[in-house]
């Protein structure tokens, strides 16, 4: 591969990343019109906002390591994505559940926002830690994870939700199992990465020794 066709291929990589965010807000705006005027093609164009928006997830880091353009952007960049898409999309389906009167789907959805924007904030804040001591910035395997399991959880999520009774296949039972098996994904992740820095937050924590003199 000349260097030419390299810089291509982490073009492609780079816009894929980055086109996760305005892919979902497509997603906030189409959801949020047809919560209040209903409408099966609103619906599937939102939906297909969503699925789009997560499958560059995939495509984006599978592309990066076939072609070897994977760079520090890159690795800081994803992580902004995602916690990008949670931050747009957990909220809408909290909003939506609360409108469907599903009380108790609702709450649980509440908590799932607060831990997972919660646990992203606290990775963010490792992070930069971690970058004064020149430690990767890389996901961890958990975290790979965690949005391995979420990404087509939240896509169910707003199947179930949203979609009108005859496009909907979604069983509920199933689906609140999957959710706390994400909760739990997200619990054991804040502490693997705690763990990981903690050696690095310890030492920033410490007094800094007085100059002589």
């Amino acid at each position: 591969m000349t260097a030419e066709e390299k810089q291509d291929k982490l073009r492609l990589v780079t816009i894929l990343t980055l086109v996760r965010f305005p892919l979902v807000l497509l997603f906030f705006v189409a959801a949020v019109i047809e919560a209040f005027y209903p409408s099966p093609l609103l619906f599937v164009t939102a939906l297909a906002f969503m699925i789009s928006s997560a499958l560059t997830d995939l495509f984006d880091g599978y592309l990066a390591r076939k072609h070897g353009v994977v760079t520090d952007f890159g690795a800081h960049a994803d992580p902004l994505m995602d916690k990008l898409f949670y931050l747009v999309t957990l909220p809408t389906l909290v909003f939506l559940s609360t409108l469907n009167q599903h009380t108790g789907h609702a709450s649980l959805l509440l908590v799932m926002t607060v831990l997972f924007l919660a646990r992203d904030q606290w990775v963010t804040f490792l992070r930069s830690i971690g970058s004064m001591y020149n430690v990767s910035g890389c996901a961890n395997w958990t975290g790979k994870v965690r949005t391995a399991m979420m990404f087509p959880i939240i896509c169910a999520i707003y199947v179930f939700e949203a979609a009108p009774p005859h496009l909907s296949f979604i069983n509920f039972r199933l689906l609140v199992v999957f959710e706390i098996l994400a909760l739990i994904i997200n619990v054991y992740s804040f502490f693997v990465y705690t763990l990981y820095y903690w050696p690095h937050l310890r030492r920033s924590a410490s007094l800094k020794d007085e100059p002589s003199g």
